[in-house]
């Protein structure tokens, strides 16, 4: 009896009566189950824990696939596996397959950005650079999908191995929901949520050819290159300023400041600082001096009232203010000399007027 009940513990160590596994890296997507060489007993125990799927795979087919509980291996609960093994009703005896254990709870925090910059057609600034970032997080949906289109038949699989595509997936997302919106660059920032929702309306679809789904995308920035933002700084200081005055004599501030924090070395350094600083001194007070205004033009007056001393406009007869009537003065007749008022003989050529 000793020798009956050593032989059938020998059997029973070269089985396998329990199946289980306990995630403890936090990055791992996929773990095969390591059966070591061993059978795997008929009634053996399956513990699948929460955000987890086992899946058997007999010579390289999928077979069965048992979401999260606990199981007792039979014929009953292995459909595809008993038909591909062409198991009788009431098959007892071990077999061997391949466990694969997937991951499908929620990958956290996982950082995406561009690698290059993303170029965009702004209404405004014409052809513009963009560079982006933020986080997003994904998950297994489709356990059966991810073995046969990602993992296939390794031993371990990590959120690396999958990260880079979906970092491409959503560059190319979000550029295309960018160029789409026509959302000019200034107001991007004001935009980030509802770009990123219809980001990932775009890419789920493409993910799920994979078996992956994007459960969020943040936009945390999307910057503008150097050049166009010190653009953005100029005319932002010029729309405070108001005219162009103003930014004149602004730019004249700026410049006399830097002079002063700008100390020349020795007496020559001293004497260029001195003659920079009086010129920029002369610029500053001509800058801040108000623009002349042009002057009206004046019209000359004629004359004088002989009654009260108005001014009188040329050719004016009576005085404007008194209402006298003025003398006229005229011309010779015979050689065009000017005469005064009341002179009866040019005094130029005699001719009686």
């Amino acid at each position: 009896m000793g020798i009956f009940e050593g032989i059938g513990n020998l059997i029973k160590g070269q089985l396998i009566d329990v199946i289980e596994w306990t995630d403890d890296g936090g990055k791992t997507m996929v773990h095969k189950y390591d059966c070591n060489g061993k059978e795997i007993m008929m009634g053996a125990q399956l513990t699948v824990r929460e955000s987890q799927a086992a899946i058997f795979v007999n010579e390289g087919k999928i077979a069965d696939v048992f979401m999260p509980g606990r199981y007792e291996l039979s014929t009953q609960n292995m459909p595809v596996m008993t038909l591909l093994k062409s198991w009788k009703y009431g098959f007892n005896s071990p077999f061997k397959a391949d466990v694969y254990f997937i991951n499908m709870r929620q990958f956290l925090d996982c950082p995406w950005g561009t690698s290059n910059p993303v170029m965009m057609r702004d209404a405004e600034f014409g052809m513009i650079r963009l560079r982006a970032f933020g986080i997003y997080s994904f998950r297994v949906t489709e356990p059966t999908v991810f073995l046969k289109e990602v993992f296939g038949t390794a031993a371990l699989m990590t959120t690396e191995g999958v990260e880079g595509q979906i970092k491409r997936t959503l560059v190319s997302g979000l550029s295309d929901a960018i160029a789409e919106s026509k959302i000019p660059a200034l107001d991007l920032a004001a935009n980030y949520t509802e770009l990123a929702d219809v980001s990932k309306q775009v890419m789920n679809p493409k993910l799920a050819a994979l078996g992956l789904t994007l459960c969020d995308f943040v936009i945390e920035n999307i910057s503008l290159p150097e050049e166009v933002e010190k653009s953005m700084d100029k005319r932002t200081s010029m729309g405070v300023l108001g005219d162009l005055n103003r930014y004149t004599q602004y730019q004249a501030a700026e410049a006399m400041r830097d002079a002063a924090n700008n100390p020349a070395g020795g007496i020559a350094g001293a004497g260029v600082g001195l003659g920079a600083g009086v010129a920029m001194g002369q610029a500053f007070a001509q800058a801040m001096q108000p623009q002349p205004q042009p002057a009206a033009p004046q019209q000359k007056a004629a004359g004088f009232c002989t009654e009260c001393g108005e001014a009188l406009t040329p050719g004016a007869k009576f005085c404007p203010n008194c209402g006298a009537k003025q003398a006229t003065s005229g011309a010779c007749s015979g050689c065009g000399e000017k005469l005064e008022s009341g002179v009866k003989f040019c005094p130029n050529c005699g001719q009686k007027q």
